[in-house]
């Protein structure tokens, strides 16, 4: 970011401040479908940047407003149609969105960049998002699957393993995910004995963990979601005795799982991204205050792309995505001042001045590429309906 304004950048600023707006934000998560548990965190940890932002009083270019609409994470023509509506009716200046990678894709190339509007994903994972078209208006505070596949094989090989049985959702994430993982689980020695997709919204899974079982493996990967197939796939699994030890990725991760499953998922482990930096335990406090959990998985990552808008349509001095757009990268990583949750209000003191500031926020920001985070991941494991830090990577 240049250490000064540019004199346009300055106008439009103060144009802003004159004209105080209503800045729309919307915030397009599976409200309903195979991750709705863990969205309302989500939500909440963008909206708490928001409110922060607001109450701050700092932000010259009006009031931000977050408008939901639910994406549904699995239905590409209904999270279409509701970024559609996001756009032209009401009219938002970016998308804090989509949520999993399939209609992330889908809006990004249907409604964002037809419609020039800029989005950052706090949790789109596919490694096929690196490379897609975006126009320059695509980013993501979440880090690649191909990263999360190198880091579950050590989870896993640190623990001794060397042979598992894989499933993974039949999507964009799930495919993108095992592919990434059984690249490098076999580039380090270890063997994938069978790799089998899965349907979400199933009522029986017994023919897939029949497959699997057959296969072998010491345990079983399973790359779902963890409001549907995946979890059927590991009761079914529970159900038959074909396995009683499971590797849950990010998908996977949350309470609401935990919480059925109890003590059957005590010698099961995973990741999903997190850091333990002190960003993380800021918002954490600020999250319990606001009364949700900071630390579910990707509200830490929503709360930071939501930052990441609003400070990049500060440093442009306009809310319009092809402006704001362009200040992303340079805001998100060094040189400048390290700015943690709860310190928005002074970033945007230091962009009016003309100042740089390295956002840190609340995962360690650093975007690499094309505009995705460099990766930090949580390790946990399932002790007794809760879920346990093991250690971070």
């Amino acid at each position: 970011m240049k250490k000064m304004m540019t004199a346009t950048a300055m106008v439009a600023l103060m144009a802003g401040a004159a004209t105080a707006q209503d800045v729309k934000i919307g915030i397009l998560l599976g409200f309903t479908g195979p991750l709705e548990s863990i969205t309302p965190s989500m939500a909440l940890g963008a909206e708490l940047a928001i409110k922060e932002v607001n109450d701050s009083g700092k932000f010259a270019l009006g009031t931000v407003t977050a408008v939901r609409s639910d994406s549904t994470c699995v239905d590409a023509a209904a999270a279409t149609a509701a970024a559609e509506r996001l756009v032209t009716s009401d009219k938002v200046a970016a998308i804090m969105g989509a949520d999993c990678s399939g209609v992330t894709g889908a809006v990004l190339q249907n409604v964002a960049r037809p419609n020039g509007v800029g989005m950052i994903s706090p949790s789109a994972t596919s490694p096929a998002l690196s490379t897609a078209e975006d126009d320059g208006l695509f980013f993501r505070t979440a880090p690649s699957d191909a990263r999360q596949g190198v880091v579950m094989t050590n989870v896993i090989m640190d623990r001794g393993f060397k042979t598992v049985a894989l499933t993974y959702t039949n999507n964009d994430y799930g495919k993108g995910l095992a592919d990434s993982f059984q690249a490098a689980f076999e580039a380090a020695g270890g063997k994938v004995t069978i790799s089998v997709p899965h349907e979400d919204g199933k009522a029986d899974y017994s023919a897939e963990v029949a497959s699997l079982a057959s296969a072998g493996g010491e345990v079983l990967v399973v790359a779902g979601y963890t409001d549907q197939g995946g979890k059927g796939i590991i009761q079914a699994s529970l159900d038959s005795g074909a396995f009683d030890s499971f590797v849950l990725p990010d998908g996977m991760v949350g309470q609401q799982i935990a919480t059925d499953l109890g003590a059957s998922l005590n010698t099961s482990f995973g990741q999903y991204p997190g850091t333990d930096s002190k960003g993380a335990e800021v918002f954490q406090g600020l999250a319990t205050a606001a009364g949700f959990d900071g630390t579910s998985a990707f509200a830490p990552e929503s709360y930071d792309a939501a930052a990441l808008i609003m400070m990049a349509m500060a440093a442009a001095g306009s809310t319009a995505s092809r402006d704001w757009s362009t200040k992303v990268m340079d805001l998100a990583n060094a040189p400048g001042e390290p700015i943690l949750p709860g310190e928005l209000g002074k970033a945007l003191d230091l962009i009016a001045a003309g100042t740089d500031i390295d956002y840190v926020g609340a995962t360690a920001v650093e975007l690499i590429g094309a505009g995705e985070s460099a990766g930090n991941y949580r390790e946990v494991e399932f002790k007794d309906g809760e879920i346990v830090t093991v250690r971070f990577r």
